[in-house]
């Protein structure tokens, strides 16, 4: 069963030569513009694997001199595959780590329970599972008060020193280009020391933790000083979030408004990112400024619409000096002359365009995205939380059931997490009125909602996980907000399914691993249906990782069912959610929406009042969901124009799946 199809959706415009170079003269022409060396793989398993395989090396290494081996680990989710990696080979190929020495290079502060320290987490995934010495692991004592910290980052340092630094140095990136809580402005020369947590940074954390207001306000980090000593470092990124942070470290100046750029002063330093991480790098973006191009239409699309927005005119107004003066003369030596190209690229722009995303029956589909049989069509909207249905695709699922589809929406976890306690006290509340009203002599009933308020009022401390009770009323509120959006759009009851996912029942942001049984239960629901369209979430940008996980499971499922004749019938549509939409040179169905569609839309998604203000996972967009959602529908639209095209209030984007 192949579980991460996701992985692959960025291979289809990028050939493996941009990546990865043929020879020694390729690489250099490719990453001319690159001032870190950057090793880029199809996915995170395989950069994962590479440098799981060579902090053995090294470990190895010193130990047949029998030498100690010095690592600086970080916390967070990045390092994860890299750890399960180490893992495997310490348990599959009998590789020992008693030679081990580990620095945590940073901790939480104040953190009043040190099972919820940045430490737990690294012996919870990685050191409790080899046979590292306990000795051999430092960090920042956190348990202090604030008046003894000093002194414990000095011990820390002195630790380090002691040991003459690291051998090798893991690191991730952060939002804002830190590197450990070495944040924007942080001194080159800067040791162990405590930090207060940005906005930003509470952010972040709060994938971890929770929620924000469970995040500790402060922060121990190894500084920039000991890290640039290191004698080897690594830095790793996943995931398109991270492209433009990895563009500016890797190709920027080196500036302190961006700390991990200071790595490209390191004699002995790599990055290594997947192909989306990636996304932003000259070669893999713009692959025509370094090097010549294996064209292919997206490419061709892609470099049409980055010359338009470069010389600020529309697709039919370029001409061959706008080619030759933008390193696009390539493209005039096929096609003859910018109006060949112009020509090409702006009829494949029209023709994603369409206001029938299911089809406009009795037509000419000859130049459409869609079929225009059969009509009526069985459609399912997968939707990974409870309401990324109308965030991502409410003005074409509204045009769905306008047009007389059978749309059904099945909603693959129940999104409990995300739900405040505030929500759950006000309903609580609200429902214990009701109770006393037509069933006053209901004791268990009044015991059990005292119990669940008193708990949350009063004894529920900022590390306390949420008990089964709790959850099942979160789960209850996402669900029934469901319910009450897609009653809006029109579809019936019967048509609204939860799938209710089992990686993602842990009461914790820490899911567990896709497995077999999330992929059966997606697989018996769909040939429940045998749609003629799907249509799934394909942001990898999600924060906390549960569209990817979801994705996954969907692809699994159509990998298995894929010889099935019905599924030769069956379209599956590729949409993107709140944090980023398609780039236009992939976009193959673009739905435009007028205001009064996109007004619909808006109260669909405001239907999901949990979400609204009190959600914990906004993220570091100060937006709320409804108008990230307009602001980024409505930026689609005007690139459509800009390029010369009709002009829309909104467009909602997709892009096929195609199964391989």
């Amino acid at each position: 069963m192949r579980l991460d199809l996701s992985s692959q959706i960025s291979l289809e415009r990028i050939p493996q030569r941009y990546y990865r170079p043929e020879n020694a003269f390729e690489e250099s022409s490719m990453t001319r513009y690159e001032k870190i060396n950057t090793e880029i793989f199809e996915s995170i398993e395989k950069g994962s694997a590479k440098v799981a395989k060579d902090i053995v090396k090294g470990m190895l290494a010193k130990q047949k001199n029998n030498q100690t081996f010095v690592l600086g680990l970080p916390g967070g989710v990045s390092p994860h595959s890299v750890y399960n990696e180490l893992i495997r080979i310490h348990k599959e190929e009998k590789v020992s780590f008693k030679n081990l020495i580990v620095f945590n290079t940073y901790e939480y502060f104040p953190v009043s329970d040190e099972a919820h320290s940045n430490l737990s987490y690294l012996k919870e995934v990685f050191l409790n599972h080899i046979d590292i010495k306990p000795e051999n692991v430092f960090s920042p004592d956190v348990m202090v008060d604030k008046d003894d910290v000093l002194e414990s980052c000095e011990r820390f340092e002195n630790d380090l020193h002691k040991l003459n630094g690291l051998d090798y140095l893991l690191l991730g990136l952060g939002s804002k280009g830190n590197i450990g809580f070495n944040m924007p402005g942080s001194n080159t020369y800067s040791k162990t020391r405590l930090v207060v947590l940005d906005g930003d940074s509470i952010n972040d954390a709060a994938t971890i933790f929770g929620t924000k207001d469970k995040v500790p306000v402060g922060a121990i980090t190894m500084g920039l000083s000991d890290m640039l000593e290191a004698e080897k470092v690594t830095l790793i990124a996943w995931g398109e979030q991270k492209a433009e942070s990895v563009h500016i470290m890797v190709e920027g100046p080196v500036t302190d408004n961006v700390p991990a750029s200071m790595l490209q002063t390191h004699t002995n330093v790599k990055v290594v990112v997947d192909l989306s991480a990636a996304d932003n790098l000259t070669r893999i973006s713009y692959p025509w400024l370094v090097t010549s191009c294996e064209w292919n239409s997206k490419l061709i699309r892609r470099a049409i619409v980055w010359l338009c927005t470069k010389v600020e005119k529309p697709i039919l107004k370029l001409t061959n000096k706008d080619y030759n003066e933008n390193g696009l003369n390539e493209l005039l030596a096929i096609y003859g002359s910018a109006y060949n190209v112009n020509i090409k690229v702006f009829n494949e722009l029209q023709h994603t365009i369409t206001g029938w995303p299911g089809g406009k029956p009795d037509a000419d589909d000859t130049y459409r995205p869609e079929r225009a049989t059969p009509y009526p069509k069985k459609v399912i909207i997968f939707s990974p939380h409870p309401d990324d249905d109308v965030i991502s695709m409410g003005g074409t699922f509204q045009r769905l059931v306008n047009q007389g589809h059978e749309v059904h929406v099945a909603y693959q976890t129940s999104g409990n997490i995300a739900v405040s306690d505030e929500e759950v006290i006000r309903y609580i509340s609200l429902i214990n009125s009701v109770r006393k009203k037509y069933d006053p002599d209901n004791i268990e009933l009044r015991d059990k909602y005292k119990q669940i308020l008193h708990y949350l009022m009063h004894e529920k401390t900022k590390e306390d996980l949420d008990t089964p009770d709790i959850l099942f009323i979160k789960g209850r509120i996402r669900r029934e907000e469901a319910r009450t959006a897609t009653r809006y759009v029109g579809i019936p009851n019967e048509n609204v399914h939860f799938l209710d996912l089992p990686f993602y029942e842990t009461g914790k942001v820490q899911k567990s691993p896709i497995s077999e049984v999330d992929v059966n239960i997606v697989k018996d629901f769909i040939l429940t249906i045998k749609p003629h369209q799907m249509y799934v979430a394909g942001d990898l940008a999600d924060p906390h990782g549960t569209h990817k996980v979801c994705l996954d499971a969907i692809f699994a499922a159509v990998d298995i069912m894929k010889k099935d004749e019905w599924l030769k019938d069956c379209r599956i549509w590729m949409y993107r959610g709140a944090w980023m939409e398609w780039e236009i040179d992939h976009i193959e169905m673009a739905v435009p929406l007028s205001p009064e569609e996109l007004r619909q839309k808006r109260n669909a998604i405001l239907k999901h009042q949990s979400q609204m203000e009190n959600a914990p996972f906004l993220g570091n967009d100060e937006r709320l969901f409804w108008q990230r959602s307009e602001d980024r529908n409505k930026a689609t639209a005007e690139l459509y124009w800009k390029l010369g095209l009709a002009s829309y209030e909104a467009i909602e984007a997709f892009v096929e799946y195609i199964p391989s």
